[in-house]
């Protein structure tokens, strides 16, 4: 009996134990990346950006909360807000409560599906389905029924009452310290939101520096934003795989970004330009599938300095 059943038993064991470390370890083990990117025109002064993403957040996730609110200790110039905020209809006032101190510098957002949109319960193994297919979002499906609509308008009034910059498919200005920053913006591509028609035209001139900044980093905006000559785009979405294999990566990136890039910081080409894309791997996860393996929560202080 040992013989036919110990084998069976002892996976189920370490099974069972992957499961509780994901679920109650690492999706709360929260963490601060790190990264330098050499974008700036020469003679700028570096500027400091926290890139908070994909924030999901769910009624009682205090932990989550108080460690969002500890961010301003790090005193950024400017934070950057690329979506997904909710994940629970009542989740808005906890939300705007912990990124109440955040919101004492200036900043800017996009939202992505999960702000617009409840989550439904879903069977994991329809991600690997829509890699194999390329079938992404309302990329190619047929629209979203019976959804959970969330109360997005409450979110952005409590960011625009901060004085966030509400980057919908438009540009914004920010002045900081003297420097002007042009952040052109676009909704999110994964429910077919975007349009960079009203955002074409590439970076103005007239400020300092210009970015792009997306929720979810699918090709089409990638290449939209490079061709047009932005130095650098910031996006999440991908929850950096948010089960991956360790020495491996991620299987999937929930969009049509291939996986080598499905965190962090890599590059982007289009019509013989390329650009720095910073893709964040976000501090929350989907209500149904509460768990991360191999692939911490997080947010990103960017620190853009002079190009080499």
């Amino acid at each position: 009996m040992r013989a036919r059943y110990g084998v069976p038993l002892s996976i189920a064991a370490a099974g069972a134990a992957g499961v509780l470390y994901a679920a109650g370890f690492e999706a709360r083990s929260f963490r601060l990346r790190r990264v330098t990117i050499p974008v700036l025109p020469t003679g700028m002064r570096p500027l400091r950006v926290l890139q908070v993403s994909d924030i999901h957040m769910v009624g009682g996730q205090r932990k989550k909360q108080r460690w969002l609110r500890s961010l301003a200790g790090l005193r950024p110039d400017f934070v950057i807000n690329t979506g997904d905020n909710l994940s629970d209809p009542e989740g808005v006032p906890e939300v705007l409560d912990a990124l109440g101190p955040l919101m004492e510098f200036p900043g800017a957002y996009v939202f992505g599906s999960n702000d617009y949109y409840g989550p439904k319960l879903r069977n994991p193994a329809r991600y690997l389905l829509e890699r194999s297919n390329g079938r992404f979002g309302l990329n190619g499906n047929p629209p979203a029924t019976g959804v959970i609509h969330n109360p997005w308008e409450d979110l952005r009034d409590g960011f625009d009452a901060a004085g966030w910059l509400n980057l919908t498919n438009t540009r914004g200005t920010l002045k900081i310290e003297g420097v002007s920053l042009e952040l052109t913006g676009l909704d999110d591509p994964h429910i077919k939101r975007d349009r960079y028609a009203q955002v074409a035209g590439g970076p103005s001139g007239a400020a300092d520096f210009s970015m792009g900044v997306v929720h979810a980093p699918y090709l089409r905006v990638l290449d939209s934003f490079t061709s047009d000559g932005y130095p650098l785009v910031l996006a999440g979405h991908t929850h950096g795989g948010q089960l991956c294999i360790p020495f491996y990566g991620a299987l999937v990136t929930n969009c049509d970004l291939d996986t080598d890039r499905v965190k962090g910081l890599s590059s982007h080409s289009a019509e013989g330009r390329t650009a720095y894309l910073h893709v964040s791997a976000g501090c929350g996860t989907n209500r149904y599938t509460p768990v991360r393996f191999a692939c911490p929560p997080e947010a990103t202080l960017l620190t853009l300095v002079e190009r080499g």
